[in-house]
């Protein structure tokens, strides 16, 4: 049965995908610092227990594998009838995938995308009818710097949030009117669990990309642990931009993806105006 108007906590009431690690549990511990709710979901609840256990009734572990789509509208219900509300939805489950295009299967491409598109497009169509009945809401994209650039190795992982950037753009505009806000975090390099204990997926590999793909599939596991990110600092930056008066639609987290993507910008316009006047030069004359 769900709680009386009575019951329902004070502060935000958080979903959050992927909770039991990396920056989904550091997310997680800001908001609980803040005194706010979290239902915490992860294929894998039982790794909450601890976590759970230190905040009864703030920290509410749920089972949830973000690629089964029917599992999606019943955890929100539930949510919502338990907490009255959810103020934020953090799409943050993922995992990584390093490989050349070519050397990727349909099967690894497509189970991807499930994961990183479909999954988070999927809750966020399932709490927007809740944000809008309060008018108010956030919806948190973890996306990546490779979601706003790409290099050898990560196509396929920045096809996923590149689809979900171009998804959360278009819906930024869509909901601001009904008070529902949307942060898109593009995260670098941060000490997270991505990198090690075997997280990073890797494709068959074919020897004639070795010199462009290989640094990426020997590098990024060699980093675990050495990342110049901190979770704790990205959490507390997440917390503040949905807290400011303007917040950002994307947020890049991190020197490395803050120099990234200011580089990207910056050689992106030169190309564009390099090629401004062969893309005019398409139109129909003035008139006819």
């Amino acid at each position: 049965m769900g709680n009386t108007p009575e019951q329902h906590p004070a502060g935000k009431v958080w979903l959050i995908t992927g909770a039991n690690s990396g920056f989904g549990q550091a997310i997680a511990e800001a908001a609980l610092a803040a005194g706010d709710t979290v239902v915490a979901a992860a294929r894998r609840p039982e790794a909450l227990a601890e976590l759970a256990a230190a905040h009864p009734e703030r920290l509410v572990p749920v089972r949830l594998d973000v690629t089964d789509p029917e599992r999606i509208p019943a955890v929100v219900t539930e949510a919502v009838e338990r907490h009255g509300r959810i103020d934020v939805l953090v799409n943050n489950a993922g995992r990584g995938l390093i490989g050349a295009v070519e050397e990727y299967t349909d099967r690894e491409l497509r189970d991807l995308m499930e994961l990183h598109f479909f999954g988070p497009a999927a809750l966020t169509r399932a709490v927007l009818p809740h944000m809008r009945a309060q008018g108010s809401g956030a919806v948190v994209q973890m996306s990546s710097m490779g979601g706003r650039f790409s290099f050898p190795g990560v196509g396929a992982y920045s096809a996923t949030k590149f689809a979900l950037e171009g998804l959360s753009e278009a819906l930024a505009q869509e909901v601001a009117g009904f008070g529902i806000k949307v942060l898109v975090v593009e995260p670098g390099a941060f000490r997270t669990g991505f990198a090690g204990g075997g997280a990073l997926a890797h494709a068959a590999p074919i020897a004639a990309y070795d010199a462009v793909v290989g640094p990426v599939r020997n590098g990024l596991p060699d980093s675990d642990g050495k990342q110049p990110g901190d979770p704790v600092k990205a959490a507390a930056a997440i917390l503040a931009a949905l807290d400011a008066e303007h917040t950002p639609l994307r947020l890049a987290l991190g020197s490395d993806a803050v120099d990234g993507v200011l580089g990207v910008l910056d050689g992106a316009r030169q190309e564009a105006e390099a090629w401004a006047a062969v893309g005019r030069a398409t139109d129909f004359p003035a008139g006819e």
